[in-house]
């Protein structure tokens, strides 16, 4: 103990003499540190193991997802329900995008053939001012594919966000928005929209009027089933483990739940789209849409109605092309729903 010098923190030990207490020597004490250094380090390949492994999860997650894409695409290419719906629906698609360059003139007048049976050279007859009736109703789909489709995503889109607050959120915040959208619901739909589209028509051109006042219309109607999908999920274990590690509540609806409704969303868009083609044409039937000497469906029936006893293929031929494109996107719902539900 005499041997042993002063700190300021203590006497400093006698290390020669603290070695042969331990009856050990300076070698193995060299021996005991590289025992231990080399502990520390095998460490490390358990963690690399357990990365690794979450990323073999991850990548038979994702391998997982790419094989039911590949079965849901088969089973649907495998349904004639969907097949059937999808072709008509396609080539409606194709004559909005070049029927005027295959057919003639949809606005072209001819005085001395009006009202004209159909023909060789009129395949659909002509209307009360000379114009081919085929060619009117191969044009009409563009604008019928342009109002439609456009409503449906707006309403898609808002339907989407409201279903996800208010179904994640719950509570107060929850029972507000039901409330209201139990009040929009409560709402005609055409005669909302003739509201709409008579207040707002000279302040805002007829295609954004029309596909804003679809689109807001049925967003209450798509806001209720996202929210019966997103409170199905709120509870699973991947949205608590999203909780867990303080992700942020937009975050976790827009990356963990969203993905994983998207087909009653889908189903539900496509319902909504045959009601888009239905309501676009009511309104332009009912003077409220698209105004003359547009090809519109609807307008051109509301248009040659008076002559449907003396020339029933003026409103027959666009009545059947309207009625076509509404069954069809009804077939590709159908099928849709019956491959989702398996």
């Amino acid at each position: 103990m005499g041997d042993e010098r002063q700190t300021p923190f203590g006497p400093e030990p006698d290390l020669e003499n603290r070695v042969g207490q331990l009856g050990d020597d300076p070698e193995m004490l060299e021996f005991r540190a590289d025992a231990a250094a080399a502990g520390r380090e095998a460490e490390l390949p358990a963690d690399s193991d357990r990365t690794e492994q979450e990323l073999q999860a991850d990548a038979a997650a994702s391998a997982e997802q790419r094989r039911q894409r590949r079965y849901l695409v088969k089973a649907l290419l495998r349904s004639p329900t969907f097949m059937i719906g999808l072709i008509i629906v396609l080539f409606w698609v194709f004559m909005a995008l070049f029927s005027v360059h295959i057919t003639q003139d949809p606005l072209a007048q001819d005085a001395m053939a009006s009202l004209k049976a159909p023909s060789a050279s009129h395949w659909f007859g002509t209307d009360d001012l000379g114009r081919d009736v085929f060619a009117r109703a191969m044009a009409g789909a563009r604008t019928v594919l342009i109002i439609a489709p456009l409503a449906t995503i707006v309403a898609l889109f808002l339907g989407a966000v409201v279903g996800l607050v208010s179904g994640f959120w719950r509570g107060l915040t929850d029972e507000i928005i039901m409330r209201l959208i139990d009040v929009l619901l409560a709402l005609p739909i055409i005669i909302t929209s003739i509201v709409i589209v008579s207040f707002l028509s000279n302040k805002v051109p007829i295609y954004t009027l029309l596909i804003l006042a679809i689109g807001l219309l049925f967003t209450p109607v798509i806001s209720r089933t996202v929210r019966a999908a997103v409170i199905g999920e709120r509870e699973r274990e991947y949205v608590m483990a999203a909780r867990l590690r303080g992700e942020r509540s937009a975050f976790v609806m827009a990356r963990e739940i969203l993905p994983n409704i998207t087909q009653p969303i889908i189903v539900e868009g496509t319902v909504r789209l045959g009601y888009a083609v239905f309501t676009a044409a009511t309104l332009s039937f009912l003077g409220f849409g698209l105004q003359p000497p547009s090809p519109d469906w609807g307008l051109t029936i509301a248009t040659e109605r008076i002559f449907l006893q003396i020339a029933p293929w003026t409103v027959l031929f666009p009545a059947a092309a309207l009625a076509s494109l509404v069954v069809a996107v009804n077939l590709i719902t159908d099928g849709l729903g019956r491959v989702f539900s398996k």
